[in-house]
């Protein structure tokens, strides 16, 4: 196996490294405004936004091509100035999506949710509508809209691609606006009224953030396409927010994790189907996708941090419990022997109690730690008493104890 994956790659080349760049750029630019969404609990906006631009950008793309059949604009302008009408038709109907769904949850009084999911319904399938009706006419690809097509990156100035340098200038604008609108964006963020008490308006700064979503999202269509640009968006961000609590390093590992998913995800789209599929007995099939496979690694990528994320991960959380539990019944156990000692100083009779193996391996554990000494071998408390350490221990536990108790 080891084999045919590097027999795979052998054939890496520049174009494959600027497909990774390309691809790496686009997922970047987007997990910057996703960190933001995700802490805002409005992940499903971004997912909304990546399909109700769809119009705005068709609408931009009809309105460019109009110009130049009626002779408007010639041809060279048209190309030139394209990205611009891409730009601005996504940008606006960012917004009006925003107001939209405002607009639906007041008048209809429905939950944020089910607003959201009326409204970007509507505008994708109307998008799509418009994409069916004109396809021909202003040669737009459909699968190349929602599904990206960053295999086909091509040269441009300076051995530079369009696409590329297009995601990447992105990138530095959005990272600026982090870097300047930081404080703004954090408070409007986790307290939108304590954002309004300090002077900065939150709901400004809510629609500024779809509308860096939306222009976002145009210069991903190219690479990653509408469908997977919600990937991008969402999954790199929360994927952190398992590893980290830290919102600046929170901010660095999503864009590593970015870089990581365009890079694992091309190699795997050049290795993975063959490797799979020819022991299927398909053999035909030889690659993927890449903005597929990318959203494959980064949804691996999620479950691996889902299970092993240091504090939030499902394993670490289990093993804490079971540590916890494990704490209790050894405090349960000294605090056991504490008063049984205290009986017998009384001149109480305390009766030898059989203990299970559970009991049998916490004191094991308490003798390690030269909390109790095992006077005799046998397989009764009794056998068993506290070491000076122990009682020290036990004697702090019971104060704190009552202490919490008293407040």
């Amino acid at each position: 196996m080891f084999t045919e994956i590097q027999h795979g790659l052998s054939a890496w080349g520049s174009f494959d490294t600027w497909i990774v760049i390309t691809a790496a750029l686009a997922a970047m630019a987007c997990a910057l405004p996703g960190v933001f969404l995700v802490l805002r609990q409005q992940s499903m906006m971004g997912d909304a936004l990546s399909h109700t631009v769809l119009p705005g950008i068709v609408l931009a793309f009809l309105m460019s091509y109009g110009l130049r059949n009626a002779e408007w604009i010639s041809p060279s302008t048209q190309l030139a100035t394209l990205p611009l009408f891409l730009f601005g038709g996504a940008v606006v109907l960012g917004v009006v999506s925003a107001m939209l769904t405002e607009f639906v949850q007041r008048l209809g009084h429905v939950e944020s949710s089910a607003a959201l999911g009326v409204v970007f319904t509507s505008l994708f399938a109307f998008g799509l509508l418009l994409i069916r009706l004109k396809a021909d006419s202003v040669h737009i690809d459909p699968d190349c809209v929602l599904y990206g097509n960053v295999e086909t990156v091509k040269l441009g100035v300076a051995g530079v691609p369009r696409a590329t340098a297009m995601v990447g200038s992105l990138l530095v604008v959005n990272l600026t606006l982090v870097l300047l609108f930081y404080k703004e964006l954090t408070i409007s963020a986790f307290d939108p009224s304590l954002a309004t008490t300090l002077g900065i308006r939150a709901r400004i700064m809510h629609y500024a953030l779809m509308a860096t979503t939306a222009a976002t999202l145009v210069a991903a269509f190219e690479s990653v396409g509408s469908i997977l640009v919600i990937t991008m968006l969402v999954a790199p961000a929360a994927t952190a927010s398992l590893l980290t609590d830290r919102l600046p390093i929170r901010l660095v590992v999503t864009l590593a994790i970015a870089f990581i998913t365009a890079l694992v995800g091309h190699a795997m789209a050049l290795t993975l189907p063959a490797l799979v599929f020819s022991r299927l007995g398909f053999p035909e099939i030889k690659d993927a996708s890449t903005a597929g496979m990318m959203a494959v690694v980064a949804g691996m990528l999620f479950i691996l941090a889902m299970f092993f994320a240091p504090r939030h991960g499902m394993i670490s959380k289990g093993l804490g419990q079971t540590r916890l539990a494990f704490r209790l019944a050894c405090h349960d156990q000294l605090r056991a022997l504490y008063q049984a000692e205290r009986k017998t100083s009384l001149g109480a009779t305390v009766e030898a109690t059989a203990w299970t193996k559970t009991q049998g391996f916490i004191l094991h554990y308490l003798a390690t730690w030269s909390l109790i000494l095992s006077q005799q071998i046998a397989r009764t408390a009794k056998g068993h008493k506290l070491t000076s350490r122990g009682k020290r221990a036990i004697e702090q536990i019971i104060t704190n104890v009552s202490d919490d108790t008293s407040t």
